[in-house]
């Protein structure tokens, strides 16, 4: 199976159980890099205009195939280099942690 395929197949699979009412998020390199402040506000608009919520998409092994860029509202960049997934779980899970603390004025966040 070519990377093409892979990355198609993974697609209709992703794209079959996330219907058209989920706002989709694609965490990846060609996306757009926010500060933990920017990112916390970005988040709440996400939030209340999000119709039947949010879902952040890690790519693949072969990133993300074109149906998916076509289907997502948007594309999140955390860094120019490259994570294992076990490792851009946590870092991300910190992110949005942190995104709502900023949002509920809490001090986790130092500016």
């Amino acid at each position: 199976m070519s990377s093409s395929d892979v990355k198609l197949a993974e697609s209709e699979a992703i794209l079959k159980r996330l219907g058209d009412k989920k706002t989709l998020i694609l965490l990846d390199e060609r996306g757009r890099r926010y500060d933990s402040i920017s990112f916390a506000k970005k988040l709440e608009y996400w939030q209340v205009n999000a119709r039947d919520g949010i879902v952040f998409l890690i790519g693949g092994a072969y990133g993300f195939d074109e149906s998916l860029y076509a289907r997502a509202q948007d594309k999140v960049s955390l860094s120019d280099m490259t994570f294992s997934h076990q490792l851009i779980r946590l870092i991300f899970l910190e992110q949005l942690y942190r995104a709502h603390t900023i949002l509920r004025g809490e001090k986790y966040h130092n500016p």
